[in-house]
């Protein structure tokens, strides 16, 4: 096993206050500075650690307390060490906010990470619209959960010297053990677009670049970065086998999907297909690419096929996707991919696009319905990576709707992280299957 990560978590009181740009400017200045860091993001995310992984430059990898087995974890871990002496890991939501389960140290929280991991919070506080009451508001977050440890707080979107003044004076006299590592001015240049899943994606940013070293330059005048740095201590997970494997290969030689379009994949999941034998061969959709003749299987993960549509149902995807189901090799979507394999996907704008037709559905964003959670499956039959009931643990998020789909074979019995019940979810006909679910991780066969 390599060695524990010094690390810290950068978390918040609730989604919106700055996490996500707070983090990838610590990773460029902390980069900038000379410190070898990677990052780690909490949760069921494939769009912020994009923004992550250009920050340090290196991959961000995601850590889930839910979803994942300890070995996993472990594994995690031990990778995230290599060639690193500091991680620095973006939280999800508010820092208690996970699924509703009974375990607390299980339910895929920023809290639970931090139990298990021992790793000491930054607590990242809006203070646009409070002044001495932020002082409460810290203490109940200190006091709350005596095994988390806050070690420090970063004020943001400060809106004066005099208001800093304010903060700075109501945590002395209430919290004093607490540290201040810093007040961010309000600034509105730092702001990243978003869309409908999230942020819009690193790489559809031609500036990127420039705007992390704004953000790191413009950090390096308001923290106290030795304390902020001084305050991160070595994980304490338990010493569990590393697990290095989370999704069995789909074969022995997978072609995956890899563009904007079809993006949201977890680098450990590749990794692990890796390391139990598979080879891997990449292609753009986009770009009209289609799958290595030689390929035995084709993943098509998540991503915004909907934003692309038109563009994949004109150019040689469809046709080459067709092709290697005619010559039997196992393709596998999931959310964005899955739509793709349907028979038409209806985009926003309430047109009709053809897809390849090998699943006997429709899917549409012409009403766009949230479906979002922690996912449990079973399998219903025997597959190329899993035998029938073999249990997985995933997510699901996305706005469209199936219009069609009911006449086909399911894939997976679903439930939510509190065995709240969902039927028969996803389709598979021969050699093509796929759901709106992400996997993340198999769980029947925990040896911990």
């Amino acid at each position: 096993m390599a060695p524990d990560p010094r690390g810290l978590i950068v978390a918040a009181p609730a989604s919106g206050s700055g996490k996500t740009l707070i983090t990838q400017a610590l990773l460029r200045l902390l980069k900038n500075t000379g410190h070898r860091v990677r990052a780690a993001k909490t949760g069921p995310d494939y769009i912020d650690p994009h923004f992550h992984a250009r920050a340090s430059g290196e991959s961000c990898l995601n850590l889930d307390s839910w979803a994942m087995r300890p070995g996993l974890l472990r594994h995690v871990l031990d990778q995230l060490a290599q060639d690193c002496d500091l991680v620095l890991c973006e939280g999800v939501m508010g820092l208690f906010d996970g699924a509703s389960v009974d375990d607390a140290d299980a339910d895929g929280s920023t809290a639970s990470l931090a139990r298990t991991t021992g790793w000491p919070v930054i607590l990242i506080v809006d203070a646009a619209k409070q002044a001495a009451s932020v002082a409460a508001l810290i203490r109940g977050f200190v006091t709350h959960d005596g095994t988390i440890d806050i070690v420090g707080i970063i004020f943001n979107r400060v809106g004066s010297p005099a208001h800093e003044a304010l903060l700075r004076k109501a945590c002395a006299k209430h919290l004093p053990q607490v540290a201040i590592f810093g007040a961010l001015p309000r600034q509105s240049e730092f702001v990243l677009p978003q869309r409908h899943l999230g942020l819009v994606q690193a790489e559809e940013h031609d500036n990127h670049e420039s705007f992390l070293e704004m953000a790191a330059s413009w950090l390096a005048k308001h923290l106290d970065m030795a304390n902020l740095v001084a305050s991160a201590r070595p994980a304490r997970t338990a010493k569990k086998p590393p697990l290095k494997t989370q999704i069995p290969p789909l074969g022995d030689h997978i072609a995956v999907a890899q563009d904007k379009a079809f993006a949201f994949c977890y680098p450990t999941v590749l990794q692990g297909w890796r390391d139990a034998g598979a080879a891997l061969s990449m292609f753009s959709p986009l770009a009209g690419d289609v799958p290595a003749a030689s390929a035995t299987a084709v993943y098509l993960p998540g991503g915004y096929p909907e934003l692309h549509a038109a563009q994949l149902a004109a150019n040689g995807f469809l046709p080459g996707l067709c092709a290697a189901a005619a010559r039997n090799a196992f393709i596998y979507g999931e959310c964005g991919g899955f739509m793709v394999l349907g028979r038409g996907m209806v985009d926003a704008d309430g047109m009709r696009h053809q897809m390849a037709g090998l699943l006997p559905i429709e899917t549409s964003f012409a009403e766009p319905k949230l479906h979002l959670g922690y996912r449990q499956v079973k399998t219903l039959g025997q597959l190329p990576f899993a035998g029938k009931g073999q249990r997985f643990r995933g997510h699901e998020f996305h706005y469209a709707s199936l219009l069609a789909g009911t006449e086909g074979e399911a894939l997976f019995e679903a439930s939510t992280a509190s065995n709240g019940q969902l039927g028969s979810v996803g389709q598979i006909s021969n050699t093509v299957a796929g759901s709106f679910i992400h996997l993340i991780d198999q769980v029947a066969f925990d040896p911990a």
